[in-house]
């Protein structure tokens, strides 16, 4: 009986957190809704298919997920791994499916109609320099001064959002199949190298979080109390500040880093796809060269 009661009393806890802690933001709303029409236009001129349309819309209904739910303001205020869980989804889930939706004729006539973007994006889709912008923003912004920045200030707390997004495309840039032919990308053994490191990064800065003292980001200590929802957090659930700050860390090490680790899948089947179609293409290049052979043979026997 006393167990039946104290499941029920957390299932209305829970159910208090998820339908009084959402932050319809106009601004999010409104800008998401513009960013999303937007593309259905360039969509439509471009004739991207029902895959790339889909794929875009679901990235960006996510990313409007991440930035107006309890996952936002619980870990805004409340929660360092409700935070970091935010922010895993903006980084690496995605920008993947923003590229996937975007279609090839697009990707051509930016290049060849904006030269300044297509020399830029030359640059900045470099491995090595795509790889920096990706992992060290993830970095930069745990940094506990930066960090408590953001959550002290709106304009510094968006800039963060908007870099890990954009760092997030970049990063994926060079290892995502785009169907462009105008657009280079990583070979399938590099991209695995290239994941994997990152894949290390991550789990190094997630060892790192798991075991530094409770209480790197002070700002989760004493927590404004918004919503009513604190006491909840730390007696009812037992979520103490240390649990809380180790949550965040084995985030980020035990799921950010398998998701790096799927991209490696990703690049090894591509690889040996890869290995497929140039082995194919060597057999029919060298049953056509026999062939011709054979054809001069027997031209030659006639001629006699």
């Amino acid at each position: 009986m006393v167990l039946a009661d104290s499941c029920t009393l957390l299932e209305l806890d829970v159910v208090k957190i998820l339908t009084t802690t959402w932050d319809w933001k106009p601004s999010v709303l409104l800008g998401c809704a513009v960013f999303l029409i937007y593309y259905l236009v360039l969509a439509r001129s471009f004739r991207a298919n029902w895959w790339q349309i889909t794929s875009f819309t679901l990235g960006t209904l996510l990313m409007v997920f991440a930035l107006v739910s309890p996952l936002d303001t619980v870990g805004d205020i409340y929660l360092f791994s409700v935070h970091m869980a935010q922010h895993l989804l903006l980084l690496l889930i995605v920008p993947p499916f923003w590229l996937w939706g975007l279609p090839p004729r697009l990707l051509n006539r930016v290049r060849t109609r904006l030269p300044l973007v297509a020399r830029f994006e030359g640059v900045i889709t470099q491995p090595f320099v795509a790889w920096i912008v990706g992992i060290g923003t993830v970095w930069l912004w745990h940094i506990p001064v930066l960090y408590e920045a953001t959550l002290s200030n709106e304009v510094v707390h968006v800039v963060e959002h908007l870099t890990f997004l954009a760092s997030g495309v970049v990063f994926w840039w060079a290892v995502m199949i785009v169907p462009a032919p105008n657009f280079k990308r990583i070979r399938p053994l590099f991209s695995i190298l290239y994941l994997f490191m990152a894949a290390v990064a991550s789990s190094i800065l997630g060892i790192i979080l798991t075991y530094a003292a409770p209480g790197l980001y002070p700002a989760y200590l004493h927590p404004a109390d918004r919503f009513g929802i604190l006491q909840t957090i730390r007696e009812t659930w037992g979520v103490s500040v240390a649990t809380d700050q180790q949550a965040g860390g084995l985030l980020m090490w035990v799921l950010g880093s398998p998701l790096y680790l799927l991209g490696c899948l990703g690049a090894l089947g591509r690889w040996y796809k890869q290995s497929e179609v140039e082995t194919a293409r060597e057999i029919a290049a060298q049953l056509e060269a026999e062939r011709t052979t054979q054809i001069k043979s027997v031209k030659i026997v006639s001629a006699k």
